[in-house]
């Protein structure tokens, strides 16, 4: 094995899969255990106003996400994913993630159009 940047880019997206996996599923735990709402949905910093109405959306977003990057370390650790399929997953797992939170951070701060008077 020759050390390249390939060899170092497929390093360093397995090495991030691991702070990834524990923030994710910290988040989530957070939401579900603790009932901490302050990081649901936020837009630009601040919480809908209604956070309780979109934690469980946040919280299946985040438990879920986790639940995925883990059995891909575990599966890659026991050698049973080539690298083109974990990083199929890990990369559409973590862009997905990324998305379906803006989706809900965007559902619960609707735009709100002022009349003029």
């Amino acid at each position: 094995m020759v050390f390249d940047i390939s060899v170092a880019l497929t390093w360093i997206l397995f090495l991030a899969l691991f702070p990834i996996t524990f923030f994710w599923v910290r988040r989530g735990w957070r939401i579900v255990v603790k009932r901490d709402y302050s990081e649901v949905a936020l837009r630009r910093g601040e919480s809908p106003a209604n956070p309780a109405k979109y934690a469980p959306y946040a919280a299946a977003i985040n438990l879920i996400a986790g639940a995925i990057t883990l059995t891909t370390i575990v599966l890659v650790v026991a050698g049973s994913l080539s690298y083109e399929t974990w990083s199929a997953i890990a990369g559409s797992t973590i862009w997905m993630k990324f998305i379906f939170d803006f989706i809900l951070s965007r559902q619960a701060h609707p735009i709100v159009v002022k009349k003029k008077a």
